[in-house]
């Protein structure tokens, strides 16, 4: 028999990663279950708080988490912290799943040190992401946003019906889709689907041969920003992708081209974005992440009448929570039997 600890929230519930722990592991282990109050409650950054250095995207205390998690061995968890003095106070902890693409809210170094196997579910949003992606896509290039927004103001926009005010269609357009990762190639193959041109730059990994065969082309970020009518951001984020789109590279972009970003806010510098929609240079942007969660109630970007904003929803599907719970319970599965993780971070 094992201690296990679930630390959810109202997104991941711990009743589901209990359910799923349950049908992969079985009834006779010790489960415990905390519930965060995320999203309610916003998260917190390590570089904000004394003691948390390197965490971000956390939440919890770290007294009572380590009073909850007491002497488990296993703990499954989305946002609770695991600092490296919270380690020390752990000494029975011996596997952490983590159920989201990265363990940011884990000291990795002190959990590397301390002997504890850390272990994650990347993909877990992939589809998810990539949906709301063409979504975002289609309410910049067919105009819902600018009718909806109309309408809600009860002006009706007949002249959006106008050759030279009306949008686009996908299949007459040319996509560029930077980063080609577990997301970045599900929003490939959907835009394909609409007969889109699709162009793809990562200098990291090498396109499939279905979408090679299907006319996708992979090239420089260069080109990419100068032929693409629309880009669309997938990479995750690093020293190198950090401001990736800035005032230098969206001046490369085409005039009247469209910005997409569904990824994470530190890929752009929305300073330069705005001067580039208030100038015109760009038609318009989605946003879905921001380099400050929540966004500041003045934040310019906030009062363009060119721009779609979500608050960091992309990857909030009813699918996402099982599969990431399914995900989590089979490394806790291959742990108790002595089996090599899926997934090791």
């Amino acid at each position: 028999m094992k201690k296990i600890a679930i630390i959810g929230d109202r997104f991941m519930l711990p009743d589901v990663f209990r359910d799923k722990i349950v049908e992969a592991c079985g009834d006779e282990h010790e489960i415990s279950m905390l519930e965060l109050p995320w999203p309610d409650v916003p998260m917190e950054h390590g570089y904000a708080v004394e003691g948390m250095d390197g965490l971000k995207e956390y939440l919890g205390k770290p007294g009572d988490i380590v009073d909850f998690v007491g002497d488990a061995e296993i703990l499954v968890t989305q946002l609770a912290p695991l600092s490296r003095t919270m380690l020390a106070d752990l000494p029975g902890l011996k596997l952490v799943a983590v159920s989201r693409g990265g363990p940011v809210n884990i000291d990795m170094k002190a959990a590397r040190e301390a002997g504890v196997l850390v272990v994650n579910t990347p993909g877990r949003n992939a589809s998810a992401v990539a949906e709301f992606t063409i979504g975002a896509i289609l309410a910049e290039t067919r105009l819902i946003r600018v009718g909806h927004e109309a309408l809600r103001r009860s002006e009706w926009r007949g002249d959006l019906y106008r050759a030279d005010r009306t949008g686009r269609e996908l299949s007459e357009m040319t996509v560029g889709v930077i980063g080609y990762g577990n997301i970045g190639t599900k929003v490939v193959r959907l835009l394909r689907a609409f007969g889109t041109k699709v162009l793809v730059h990562d200098p990291y990994v090498q396109l499939s041969a279905e979408d090679r065969n299907a006319g996708v082309e992979h090239v420089a970020l260069d080109e990419l920003l100068a032929r693409a009518d629309l880009v669309t951001l997938h990479p995750r984020v690093s020293e190198e992708t950090k401001n990736l789109m800035n005032a230098e590279t969206f001046a490369k972009m085409k005039p009247g081209a469209i910005f997409v970003n569904t990824a994470r806010g530190p890929l752009c510098d929305y300073d330069a974005l705005y001067e580039n929609l208030v100038s015109g240079h760009l038609a318009s942007a989605m946003l879905e992440t921001f380099a400050v969660e929540p966004v500041p109630e003045d934040w310019p970007l906030l009062k363009l009448p060119n721009v779609t904003l979500t608050p960091h929803i992309a990857g909030a599907s009813v699918r996402t929570v099982t599969y990431a719970a399914e995900m989590a319970a089979e490394e806790v599965r291959r742990y108790i039997a002595g089996l090599p993780p899926v997934n090791p971070c």
